[in-house]
């Protein structure tokens, strides 16, 4: 028989995944990194930090939809919503991993302000679940379309000589696209483009904010 979680229950689960979200090391990657077998070095110190700066606002993009899901998956009201957001929350997990990993190999760190936005995210998500799935799912399509043209971006501003960050970017930009595409077709609003670029705005804050932080 499948376990009917209480909202109890869901809290604590959601309170150890977020430790598991902010504390260095601790995310696991299910899948292998798509720079696992490239070879590939940044000489300049300018380089280095440029691509480290990307990877970190993009780890940051993933500690954000790390807490969205957790939140939205704690008050959606839909026993097959609230699976959709833990799976795609699980699948989150890797891209986190990934980004922490090449950090790593940048001889950088992740950013100081991942709690401050992970709080801030956790509660956006729980209070789109509250209104209605539907919001919810819309909310999702939304975020990822923003993520995916950050991607995008970097994809283009990335060293040329960085493989690596380039193998594990492009396979985020694969994965975002079909959440985004998923969460519409499960019954996602669409926003209005005026909701859409007050989110583009949001973002440009905390990639502006996370680039050296």
């Amino acid at each position: 028989m499948t376990r009917e979680y209480t909202l109890l229950d869901r809290a604590l689960m959601g309170a150890d995944r977020s430790l598991k979200t902010l504390v260095k090391g601790s995310s696991t990657a299910q899948r292998h990194s798509p720079a696992q077998y490239i070879s590939s070095s940044l000489n300049a110190d300018e380089q280095r930090r440029h691509a480290a700066g990307l990877m970190r606002i993009n780890h940051t993009g993933e500690v954000c939809a790390q807490a969205l899901y957790q939140g939205q998956a704690l008050t959606a009201k839909n026993a097959q919503v609230k699976a959709a957001m833990e799976h795609s929350a699980n699948e989150e997990i890797d891209h986190l991993a990934w980004c922490e990993q090449r950090l790593k190999e940048l001889d950088s760190h992740t950013s100081h302000l991942n709690p401050l936005f992970y709080a801030a995210s956790f509660a956006i998500g729980a209070a789109a679940g509250a209104i209605s799935d539907r919001i919810s799912l819309g909310f999702v399509a939304a975020t990822e379309d923003q993520v995916c043209e950050h991607l995008r971006e970097h994809l283009q501003t990335l060293p040329a000589d960085d493989e690596k960050s380039r193998a594990i970017l492009q396979q985020m930009l694969e994965d975002e696209a079909e959440h985004a595409s998923k969460a519409i077709e499960a019954g996602g609003q669409v926003f209005p483009s005026p909701v859409k670029k007050a989110m583009s705005l949001m973002s440009k804050v905390m990639t502006g904010s996370t680039y050296y932080v």
